[in-house]
């Protein structure tokens, strides 16, 4: 018996200096992985987007008046992105303010910055490369990497971005000091691993130039492909879903939204309309989280984003769920 209890006893200890030994190797691991610095194309675009000759023709507004017009304008158009498109608010709450990203122990905590003009603003002074690195790159000003998920924003025009930016400035000021992300022990194994990768190195490119101008707004495969991009991050880059890559263990793959049999084949687009508004698929069950988290922006979608969306998606070479290449996404 004493024999027994020796050898069990070893083993605890054994176990106990194995579990030490990969909390010290994850620990180091993931704090070198988040030391990086990255190095950044810098870009600039006005603030807002000034009117051109034929729309201050088309308004009637004189040259002075053209300014506040042109704020106006981006401030509207931002918001439309922000509520239907960017989900902005789904980290960074309501008031954009500050929010929950992630609050799970063994994972950590990893909180959405406050974006106001308030104390503890983590975007104060910020200029349109600094908006450029954080939102479509993943990336700090002081280069090192970002929770930011920028997988999904980096096909951004610089209008689509100043116009948001914009929207985001015209919110009131909220004083609120947001702590800096925390992991805990899983989220560091997870982060040494590379299970849960950082945007950063999930985008392909950090110099190639971006887009001026958004697509032409249509029921067109180019527009329709241009709003999918933010699609990506949980369906993959060639949008036949299988395990969501960095996601909750919890959340069940990502659909296939291809018409291959395995994914929307069946579908029609009253179908997709009625899944992507009500949150029900066409066999009447309930769509589960994160995709539940999509419907009040998908909501908020125009009549032409939602038939261009999805005349994208049926232009798409039908293959089974987890097809194709979805290797580091770039432009």
């Amino acid at each position: 018996m004493k024999t027994i209890l020796k050898v069990l006893g070893l083993l605890l200890v054994v176990l106990v200096l194995i579990g030490a030994g990969g909390y010290i190797w994850a620990t180091s691991v993931s704090n070198r992985t988040l030391a990086r610095t990255f190095e950044i194309h810098s870009v600039d675009f006005p603030i807002p987007y000034p009117l051109t000759a034929e729309e201050i023709a088309e308004l009637g507004v004189s040259p002075e008046e053209a300014p506040r017009v042109a704020m106006e304008r981006a401030i509207e158009r931002g918001r439309h992105l922000v509520s239907a498109r960017y989900a902005c608010t789904e980290c960074h709450g309501e008031n954009l303010g500050g929010g929950v990203m992630v609050d799970a122990f063994p994972i950590g905590t990893l909180l959405g910055p406050n974006l106001t003009a308030g104390t503890g603003s983590r975007t104060r002074g910020y200029s349109p490369a600094d908006w450029d690195r954080i939102v479509r790159h993943g990336v700090l000003p002081d280069g090192r990497p970002a929770a930011m998920p920028s997988e999904d924003f980096v096909a951004m025009s610089d209008q689509e971005l100043s116009d948001a930016i914009a929207y985001v400035q015209s919110f009131p000021p909220v004083d609120n000091t947001v702590a800096p992300p925390s992991l805990g022990p899983l989220g560091k194994v997870l982060v040494a691993t590379g299970a849960l990768p950082l945007s950063a190195d999930r985008i392909e490119t950090h110099d190639a130039a971006h887009a001026p101008m958004p697509p032409s707004t249509g029921v067109t495969v180019e527009f329709g492909g241009h709003l999918a991009a933010t699609c990506a991050g949980c369906h993959g880059e060639s949008l036949t879903g299988g395990p969501i890559v960095g996601g909750d263990p919890s959340w069940p793959p990502a659909k296939n939204l291809t018409a291959h049999e395995t994914g929307l084949a069946s579908w029609g687009f009253e179908d997709f309309r009625a899944a992507m508004i009500q949150g029900r698929r066409p066999d009447g069950t309930e769509l589960l989280v994160p995709m539940t988290m999509v419907l009040p922006y998908a909501r908020n979608m125009t009549d032409v984003e939602m038939e261009a969306l999805w005349t994208y998606l049926r232009s798409l070479p039908a293959l089974p769920t987890g097809g194709g290449a979805d290797g580091p996404r770039g432009h």
